[in-house]
């Protein structure tokens, strides 16, 4: 299987982009590199009565169309390059859906599940501590992302304004609602996937009713499933995994009875009427729409000519190798990338936002139609992109961000 430097993954795919746009030399290196890159180390009183030194980050990619927007990431394994790397990919990922926001990205090296929630807490407070001159709803707003909550974001809000003496509920996003958080947040990446599934089925004349399976059935492949079902009419769901085990049935599972199994027992495996398969054999069923929501690098050169879905939704982040990437697009595989399948996380992010800064909370159908329009939208301009430039959909989505990007580069005089 590929091994990958996730930065050096997306630095390859920028260059790609800006073939196809006949960008200048300046403009691919101002792209090809974060703008700031803030590496600093904080103290933490533990349970036990010891300080600990935790490492830590914060990118800020590139801010040409807006504040950076991202995640911050507690992680045992974070590297300065998977930070560097999905820092890009939310630049490109906020540009593709037309959102006025840059990209940014944040993590702090240590293993959550060793802290207790005290320790969590300081944790989040001591890294607000250090960045608090860097961050601001004008400059750099953050939200979770991996082993990371919206209590997470409650602690750190609350040290921010601590810091600044001043209320500003708009610097986190996917905060609780009874601290600035907004309806529709909870589900917004399936929802974001699943409207995106929609339109290509329109245009690829796929049926939506078919099968498809689901690897990954955490928070983002638990609302796929339902959301399949509720925004795509039908669907029969065949297959999903998650990190114990993967589970069958070609009749079809209950979306509604999984999800409440696997949130009461903590795994799919043994939910009545299933029978275990290998992951590798879930990924290459025969089904209309396959959702990857797990891990990176899931398809590769080793299993992409088994795939035999004619759509695959990626609700994970970098689930396809590039070489994958190559060989779906020659066996006529439709892949809606991850920057724009899963951009309806970030697109509720900025409805929280602009909510936060009126003071003005929208109702929950107000904020499905704005995604659904944002969304669809998008889709299509990708989709022409694949037909204006003859690429493959991932190609065509950072073509498409890469050039809106580069324009208001351009128009500020940076380049």
């Amino acid at each position: 299987m590929e091994s990958y430097n996730s930065f050096k993954v997306a630095q390859q795919q920028i260059l790609e982009a800006a073939k196809i746009l006949n960008l200048d030399e300046a403009t691919i290196e101002l792209l090809s590199w974060p703008q700031k890159e803030i590496k600093f180390t904080f103290p933490v009183k533990l349970d036990n009565g010891k300080v600990k030194i935790f490492h830590a980050y914060r990118i800020q990619y590139n801010t040409a169309r807006g504040p950076a927007k991202g995640g911050i990431r507690f992680h045992p394994d974070e590297t300065v390059d998977t930070i560097r790397a999905l820092a890009g990919w939310m630049t490109w990922k906020t540009a593709v859906v037309d959102l006025p926001l840059g990209g940014g990205k944040g993590g702090v090296v240590c293993n959550p599940k060793l802290l207790s929630e005290r320790e969590l807490e300081n944790l989040s407070r001591g890294y607000i501590r250090a960045i608090a001159q860097f961050i601001g709803v004008d400059t750099d707003i953050p939200a979770p992302d991996v082993y990371t909550n919206p209590q997470t974001m409650a602690w750190m809000m609350d040290e921010y304004e601590t810091i600044l003496h001043a209320h500003q509920p708009g610097v986190f996003t996917d905060k609780p609602q009874q601290i600035g958080g907004t309806e529709g947040r909870r589900d917004a990446t399936a929802r974001g996937g699943v409207i995106t599934v929609r339109e290509a089925c329109k245009i690829l004349d796929v049926d939506p009713a078919g099968k498809f399976a689901i690897q990954g059935f955490g928070n983002a492949g638990q609302r796929a499933a339902l959301l399949h079902h509720e925004l795509l009419g039908a669907g029969k769901l065949i297959a999903v995994s998650d990190s114990r085990g993967a589970i069958y049935n070609p009749d079809g599972f209950d979306s509604t009875e999984l999800v409440q199994y696997k949130l009461k027992t903590g795994s799919v495996l043994n939910f009545h009427g299933s029978k275990p398969i290998s992951h590798e054999s879930l990924l290459e069923l025969d089904v209309n729409i396959l959702y990857p929501a797990a891990l990176e690098n899931a398809i590769s050169s080793a299993n992409a000519n088994n795939i035999k879905a004619k759509i695959v939704c990626e609700l994970a982040n970098g689930p396809t190798t590039p070489e994958a990437d190559l060989i779906l697009s020659k066996k006529g595989i439709h892949v809606i990338p991850d920057i724009l399948a899963s951009a309806g996380g970030v697109t509720v992010s900025y409805f929280e936002m602009v909510q936060d800064k009126y003071s003005y909370f929208w109702d929950e159908d107000v904020v499905h139609k704005r995604l659904d329009q944002k969304l669809t939208k998008a889709y299509h301009r990708v989709y022409e992109a694949v037909k204006e430039k003859n690429v493959h959909p991932r190609l065509a989505a950072m073509v498409v961000g890469v050039a809106r990007v580069a324009e208001a580069c351009k128009l500020r005089g940076w380049v």
